[in-house]
C-alpha cells in the first residue's frame, strides 16, 4: 500500500546482512518461517566424500546440486572459453582496430559495484593494451539510468570515437541511436535482459541476448567485460601485437571480477564461483589493486582472510554508496589508482559515504515499519511503498530488507528528482521465487500501455518511472499480477538449512573451511538447525544477545545480533557456523538467525 508523506528528510540505519553487526532490523514478518532441511542425494554425497571432500563439505556440495568432484574445483581451466560468448571475437576485433587506429575509447559505466569494477576492469585492460580510453559515468538524479540520448550527448563533448557500455546498454536504443545520428560507434556489453528491441550498435555482448549459447547465464556485467578483454588479448596475439601466451596479465583482474561478480548478487554458478575463487585466492595472497586493499582497510577487515562476506558485505556496500548518494566516479578512481595514497583517500570518502548512506536507510526503514502495519493488515500479495522523504538512492536495499523480511514481491518508491519533471517517481523493486519482476513490468505496460515510463531488470529486481498520479494505478495492477501470478504457498517464509551439524565438526577447522568458501547467490552459505539446550545469554550493546549454548556433550559461544528477544531454556536455533577472531585469537562461534522453543517432551537437546 502506497502511502505519502511530507516528513522530515529520509535518513535510515545500516542493513548489512542478516546477522551482521550494525545491521538494523527489519520489520518484522506477520509469521515465523517454516524451517526446512536442504535434501542431501546419500550416493552423491558419498562419492565426493569418497574423492577427498571434509564430509561437510561434501555434505553441503551435495545438497546445492554438486554431482561429481571435478564440479568443486576452481582452476582457471575450467573457465567457459570465451569463444562460446556471442560477439566477443566481434567486440575484439572492434577493439583492436581501434587500438591499431588510435581511436578514443569512452566507457559508459553504471553507478553501481558491478559497473564499477566492470569500468574497472575495462580501464585497466584496455590501457594495458595500448588503447587511449577514459570513462563516464552517469548522474542517476538527473540522467538515470543507461546510455541515454541526454547522456550520448554529454559524451559527444569527449569527442569519442567509440562507446563502450558497460553492465547497461542493452536496452538503450534511443541512446544508441542518438549516438549513431552523431556517427559514433557503440559497444555494448551488459548481462540484463533485452526488451522487445535491441539497440542498433556496432557489436552487443550479452550472454541473455538472443542467439547466445553461453552457457553461463549468470554472469555479471564485470564478469562480460572481463571475457571481452580475454578475447581481447588473443586476437591482438593473433594479429601478432604480443607473442602466443604473451600481453597482459588479466588474471590479475579477478579480483575486481571477484567484487563485482558477489556484490550484484548474480547466481554463482560453477563459472561465476572459479572467477570468484580465483578472484579471492589473489586477494589473500596480496595481488590485489591497491584500490580493493584500501577498501578491505576502510571496512577494517583482513584482506588475508578474505571471503565472499567481506566481498557482498564490506567494500561492495561503499562502493555502491558513492553511486547512491553522489558520483561513482570516485569508486571507480579508487578501482583503477595505483597511487595508495590516492586509493586511500578514496576509500576514506567512500566509507563515510557509506556511513551517511546507513543513517539514510535507517530513518527510511523506521517511516516503513510505521507504514507496514496496514499493509501486513490487508492480507496482500506484494507490497508498494511510496514517501516523500524516501530517497532514491538507498530504495533498492530498502525493498530487499523488507522483501526477505515478508517474503512479498516489493518496490519503493521516492521522487525522481529531476527538476524537469518534478512529478515523476522512480522505484526500485525486488521480487521472490515465483514472480519473474521484470516480466511483470512488461506485462503490467501491455494491461495499461501509459502507465509506466521506463522500466528494466531482470527476475529478482527491478526498476520503473511513473508519473505520481499512477502510483495507485501501479499498486494496484502489481498486486492483481503478484497474486495471480504466485503459486500456491509461494508467500510462506521458508529458511532453508542443512539438517544439524554433528557437533564433533562444530570446530574452528570447519568453520575455517566453510568461511574459505564461495557462497552467494544460487549457492547459499550454510546454515544449520539443531536442538540445544541455552546455558546462559546476556544482552550486549543494548541489541545483541550472547550466548553460551550446548549441543550433546560440546558447550558452544553463540551471538545473535539485533535481538533482544530472550531465549527459552531448550531451543531448536538456525545458525551459521564461523570464525570469531577477537585479540588475535579465533575461535568458532554459533552466529544465530533463528531461533523457535522446543516443547517440554522434546527429546534431549543434539
Amino acid at each position: 500500500m502506497s502511502r505519502s508523506h511530507s516528513t522530515r528528510p529520509a535518513t535510515d540505519p545500516p542493513s548489512p546482512p542478516s546477522g551482521a553487526a550494525g545491521d538494523a532490523p527489519a520489520p518484522a514478518a506477520p509469521g515465523g518461517p517454516l524451517l526446512q532441511a536442504r535434501r542431501v542425494p546419500a550416493p552423491i554425497e558419498a562419492a565426493l566424500r569418497e574423492a577427498g571432500l571434509h564430509p561437510v563439505i561434501a555434505r553441503l556440495y551435495a545438497a546445492r546440486g554438486i554431482r561429481e568432484a571435478r564440479e568443486a574445483q576452481d582452476d582457471l581451466s575450467g573457465l567457459i572459453a570465451p569463444a562460446e560468448l556471442l560477439n566477443a571475437q566481434a567486440a575484439a576485433c572492434l577493439l583492436a582496430e581501434a587500438i591499431a587506429a588510435g581511436q578514443r575509447l569512452l566507457i559508459v559505466a553504471d553507478y553501481d559495484c558491478d559497473g564499477a569494477t566492470a569500468c574497472a576492469v575495462g580501464m585497466r585492460a584496455l590501457r594495458a593494451m595500448g588503447a587511449t580510453v577514459d570513462f563516464i559515468v552517469p548522474d542517476r538524479f538527473t540522467l538515470g539510468y543507461g546510455l541515454t540520448p541526454e547522456l550520448v550527448a554529454l559524451c559527444a563533448s569527449r569527442k569519442p570515437d567509440l562507446l563502450i557500455t558497460v553492465d547497461n546498454g542493452i536496452a538503450s536504443v534511443a541512446g544508441v541511436a542518438e549516438a549513431n545520428a552523431r556517427g559514433i560507434a557503440t559497444l555494448i556489453t551488459d548481462h540484463h535482459l533485452p526488451g522487445d528491441a535491441l539497440p542498433a550498435a556496432s557489436c552487443i555482448v550479452n550472454p541473455n541476448q538472443p542467439g547466445c549459447s553461453f552457457p553461463s547465464k549468470a554472469l555479471a556485467g564485470v564478469g562480460v567485460m572481463f571475457y571481452v578483454m580475454l578475447a581481447l588479448r588473443a586476437e591482438l596475439r593473433r594479429r601478432g601485437a604480443y607473442p602466443a601466451d604473451g600481453g597482459p596479465a588479466l588474471a590479475d583482474l579477478l579480483p575486481l571480477v571477484a567484487l563485482g561478480t558477489v556484490a550484484d548478487v548474480v547466481p554463482l554458478d560453477r563459472n561465476n564461483r572459479i572467477l570468484v575463487s580465483q578472484g579471492l585466492r589473489r586477494i589473500r595472497s596480496g595481488k590485489v589493486p591497491c584500490g580493493i586493499r584500501a577498501l578491505f582497510a576502510a571496512a577494517g577487515r583482513e584482506p588475508s582472510r578474505a571471503s565472499t562476506f567481506d566481498l557482498g558485505f564490506g567494500l561492495g556496500p561503499r562502493l555502491n554508496a558513492a553511486g547512491r548518494l553522489a558520483d561513482m566516479s570516485a569508486g571507480i578512481q579508487c578501482l583503477i589508482t595505483d597511487d595508495p595514497s590516492a586509493a586511500w583517500s578514496l576509500a576514506e570518502s567512500l566509507d563515510r559515504l557509506n556511513n551517511e548512506r546507513r543513517r539514510i536507510e535507517a530513518e527510511m526503514q523506521a517511516e516503513a515499519e510505521r507504514l507496514l502495519p496496514e499493509v501486513l493488515a490487508e492480507d496482500r500479495a506484494s507490497i508498494t511503498l511510496f514517501d516523500a522523504s524516501f530517497h532514491q538512492g538507498v530504495i533498492g536495499i530498502l525493498a530487499g530488507r523488507i522483501k526477505e523480511r515478508l517474503n512479498r514481491p516489493t518496490f519503493v518508491f521516492a521522487p525522481g528528482g529531476n527538476p524537469a519533471a518534478a512529478d515523476e517517481l522512480r522505484g526500485s523493486g525486488r521480487s521472490i521465487e515465483g514472480l519473474h519482476l521484470r516480466d511483470c513490468l512488461d506485462l503490467m505496460s501491455k494491461i495499461d500501455p501509459r502507465l509506466l515510463l521506463r522500466f528494466g531488470g531482470h527476475a529478482a529486481a527491478a526498476g520503473v518511472s511513473l508519473s505520481r498520479e499512477r502510483l495507485a494505478d501501479f499498486e494496484r495492477h502489481f498486486e492483481s499480477l503478484s497474486g495471480r501470478l504466485l503459486g500456491p504457498g509461494a508467500l510462506q517464509r521458508t529458511l532453508q538449512t542443512d539438517g544439524a551439524l554433528e557437533p564433533a565438526y562444530m570446530t574452528l577447522e570447519c568453520a575455517r573451511l566453510i568461511a574459505a568458501g564461495i557462497w552467494g547467490q544460487g549457492f547459499p552459505a550454510p546454515l544449520f538447525m539443531n536442538e540445544v539446550e541455552v546455558l546462559s545469554q546476556q544482552l550486549v550493546k543494548d541489541r545483541h544477545l550472547r550466548l553460551r549454548l550446548r549441543a550433546a556433550e560440546r558447550t558452544l559461544e553463540a551471538i545473535q545480533f539485533n535481538s533482544t528477544r530472550v531465549l527459552p531454556k531448550r531451543a531448536r536455533v538456525a545458525y551459521r557456523l564461523s570464525v570469531n577472531s577477537y585479540n588475535g585469537m579465533e575461535s568458532a562461534q554459533l552466529v544465530v538467525e533463528h531461533w523457535e522453543p522446543l516443547s517440554p517432551a522434546a527429546g534431549g537437546a543434539a
